[in-house]
């Protein structure tokens, strides 16, 4: 910025947005202040490299308006989780299923587990016949973003919302 350009020449934007051409780092910095404005290196990989006559504090301020603005409009997805078990009757999956609906429409991931306990551990073909029941219930508001995989002593799967 300003002074501190050091290359022999430079392409030079004006305040407007117009070409002025290459010149002297001197001369762009003498016209920068004739307008009261400050000279700021936005490419310096190009060659020459291009500055531009603008208000340093005014693009500072339009920048940090715009980030703030950004992550106002951001929406934080939360991962809620659902626990089954390999055992688990209709009526209770239907409870879970009605959960995670309303964790899905919230615009929320869902993370299915199971957990196996003691002799479990040799029919987790079952929990997954479990888990494939439960997904089928949602299929319609959810899509699988992790396939179901067995880490350690759990079976668990990630949904998230399907697009409209």
């Amino acid at each position: 910025m300003n002074g501190d350009i050091r290359d022999r020449e430079i392409r030079v934007i004006g305040s407007s947005g117009e070409m002025l051409g290459v010149m002297s780092p001197r001369d762009a910095l003498r016209l920068a202040e004739e307008e009261d404005l400050d000279l700021v290196k936005i490419s310096p990989n190009a060659v020459p490299p291009v500055c531009k006559i603008m208000d340093w504090g005014k693009f500072k301020f339009e920048q940090a308006k715009k980030e703030k603005e950004n992550r106002r409009n951001q929406k934080i997805v939360e991962i809620k989780e659902v626990q089954l078990s390999m055992t688990i009757d209709v009526g209770d999956v239907n409870v879970k299923a009605k959960q995670a609906t309303r964790f899905l429409e919230a615009g929320n991931k869902v993370k299915v587990s199971i957990r196996l306990r003691g002799r479990q551990m040799a029919h987790a073909s079952l929990a997954k016949d479990v888990m494939n029941r439960f997904y089928e219930m949602l299929k319609e508001l959810a899509v699988i973003e992790k396939p179901m995989n067995m880490e350690g002593r759990n079976i668990i799967m990630i949904l998230a919302p399907a697009k409209k």
